[in-house]
């Protein structure tokens, strides 16, 4: 079914009804997410990496875009054509082998603010989940900060059976697939 996630194309709808489209990311993307990075509140970088982090570097880059798509897979949310694309939301999701043998994911997301509310955290976690259990990937992990209420309401949404559990100053996130 996900035999060349490379190539991972689908297309979706905002709620508002504005048509998106769902990719796997590429290495040519880097100007993109460097202009989606710039554009994100401090907040939501914080949140996301656990981190104030003002701007992404080279290697920084080359980590987020030029990935394997065998144990890591990572998948864009996109607005406009091809010359005018702009990425206004991601997610990814990174394989291992769990203490139980058998296969789990850690997995994160981020919605650039202006289009939080839209279903896009709910669209990326249905793509990432469907391309996940294809490869036999029985769990998705997470941690989140106690204050990023969004993200831990997104993935409550997912309908994905969930557990919560606190460690110190992080929840930690597991999700069935």
């Amino acid at each position: 079914m996900f035999n060349n996630i490379k190539n991972y194309r689908a297309e979706e709808k905002l709620k508002d009804g504005r048509p998106v489209i769902v990719r796997a990311i590429r290495a040519d993307d880097k100007e993109k997410i460097d202009r989606a990075f710039r554009n994100l509140e401090k907040e939501s970088v914080y949140t996301r990496l656990f981190t104030h982090k003002m701007e992404l570097t080279e290697k920084d880059m080359k980590k987020l875009t030029e990935i394997d798509f065998e144990r890591e897979v990572a998948l864009v949310v996109t607005l406009g054509s091809r010359s005018n694309e702009v990425i206004i939301g991601s997610g990814r999701y990174f394989a291992f082998e769990g203490t139980d043998g058998q296969r789990h994911a850690e997995v994160a997301f981020l919605v650039e603010e202006d289009y939080q509310g839209q279903g896009l955290a709910r669209t990326i976690m249905r793509h990432l989940a469907a391309i996940a259990r294809s490869r036999g990937i029985a769990f998705f992990e997470a941690e989140v900060l106690p204050e990023n209420k969004a993200m831990l309401a997104a993935f409550a949404r997912s309908g994905l059976p969930m557990t919560q559990r606190y460690t110190g100053d992080i929840i930690q996130v597991t999700l069935s697939l």
